[in-house]
């Protein structure tokens, strides 16, 4: 990986996020990961974060991404749960009946920073083949 240079800053960092839909609940098919994927390259343009790799797996999401030093970890939760959450209801309604209190994912996260000469690889296959299944599209190569 490149260094990437920022205001006033360089970085090279790489981030690992897990978390759930709300209630645990299989609600990651296809089309709903496909939009996902979508929704994601918008959010990488708008605020300069990059999603390395997205992998699902039914009823929960991982992500290895890097972002400036600017953000925090909870900063791109935040991001990426609330837009992503905002616009798969508007294009799947259906959604918001499979969730009570009308909220996609679970409050809690798992975050941890990876070392690039450490496991980068061996996560980023990892998270590459969550969910894999015939049906399932590879979100990013």
């Amino acid at each position: 990986m490149v260094n990437k240079p920022a205001n006033h800053s360089t970085y090279n960092t790489h981030y690992h996020i897990v978390f759930p839909v709300k209630y645990r609940k299989s609600l990651l098919e296809p089309k709903i990961t496909k939009a996902i994927l979508e929704i994601s390259q918008q959010i990488e343009q708008r605020y300069d974060i990059e999603f390395e790799n997205i992998g699902t797996d039914g009823d929960h999401i991982h992500i290895l991404c890097s972002f400036k030093p600017s953000y925090s970890g909870s900063d791109v939760v935040c991001i990426f749960k609330s837009i992503t959450a905002r616009q798969l209801f508007k294009q799947f309604p259906e959604l918001r009946k499979e969730l009570w209190g009308g909220e996609l994912w679970s409050d809690g996260y798992y975050i941890s920073t990876i070392s690039e000469k450490g496991n980068l690889e061996t996560i980023r296959q990892y998270v590459r083949n969550q969910g894999k299944t015939e049906l399932q599209p590879t979100l990013f190569s």
